[in-house]
């Protein structure tokens, strides 16, 4: 009598899904309405975040999560104007439902940046904004 285990049936197939998108909402600007968000408003609120989050500040998050800015101030216009576009489109590309960043329009008012661009995304194409202070 031996014993060795027996053989056990290994062709198993996994079936991968598509995970669900809710998130609860963040509170922006004191509102009063509460609960979840899922689809694109879930991928905008995730783009918020992380073009709100600085990179490398705060352990809590990995060192992919976040836009890098800090480093911008003082800089000349045309440099800022030059690797925003770039910065942003790196930090976004970290949520696997943003597939690209087009479309960007950049202004500036004295010490102020503002980039405007497209976020396209699996579930459709969000218009965003990201202001930075250079002075």
């Amino acid at each position: 009598m031996a014993l060795l285990p027996e053989a056990a049936n290994t062709s198993t197939t996994l079936a991968i899904g598509v995970q669900p998108n809710k998130s609860y909402k963040m509170l922006i600007d004191d509102e009063k309405v509460q609960g979840t968000v899922d689809d694109l408003d879930a991928v905008e609120q995730a783009c918020y975040k992380i073009l709100n989050t600085e990179r490398y500040q705060y352990v809590i998050y990995s060192w992919n999560y976040g836009i890098e800015l800090q480093d911008l101030f003082g800089k000349p216009i045309p440099y800022v104007f030059s690797d925003l576009p770039r910065r942003i489109r790196e930090a976004l590309a970290q949520d696997d439902r943003v597939k690209d960043v087009t479309d960007f329009d950049l202004s500036h008012n004295r010490g102020d940046v503002l980039a405007k661009f497209k976020v396209v995304t699996s579930n459709g194409v969000i218009e965003m904004q990201k202001g930075v202070r250079i002075l």
